[in-house]
């Protein structure tokens, strides 16, 4: 249940990312394309005889390509930052077991995350409960 949880959150988290890494990247482009669409209007007259509705589009590929690369580069630092923890929280893990002279199988990690938690959940309430 715990786990569920978990994955709903880092679920969560990534969607939150991408949003705001892909409205800021479409802004940025959106601005570009406007910029170059401008910039092309009033310097090349093959372009000034283009419709609206062309350059439109133009300023629209911007756009999708701004929020897309900037969403998907989030959404890759995200997973690289997730997996570098993880990697780190699971040496901890291998390297505790193995002084206990325990095999660091997937379910002994998984206790030994569970017991961890436990362990941590316990110092927070003796910290916050006063001390009479």
């Amino acid at each position: 249940m715990a786990s569920r949880a978990h994955r709903r959150e880092n679920v969560q988290k990534a969607y939150d990312v991408q949003v705001k890494a892909g409205l800021e990247g479409a802004a940025r482009y959106t601005s570009i394309g406007v910029g170059l669409a401008i910039l092309a209007h009033y310097t090349w007259p093959f372009f000034r005889r283009q419709t609206l509705a062309f350059k439109g589009f133009l300023v629209t590929g911007f756009t999708v390509f701004g929020l897309c690369t900037y969403a998907e580069s989030a959404l890759q630092q995200l997973e690289t930052e997730q997996r570098r923890t993880e990697s780190i929280i699971r040496k901890e893990a291998r390297i505790d077991l193995q002084r206990r002279g325990i095999v660091p199988t997937e379910t002994a990690i998984a206790q030994w995350r569970a017991q961890r938690a436990q362990e941590t959940a316990d110092a927070a309430d003796q910290s916050d409960s006063p001390s009479k």
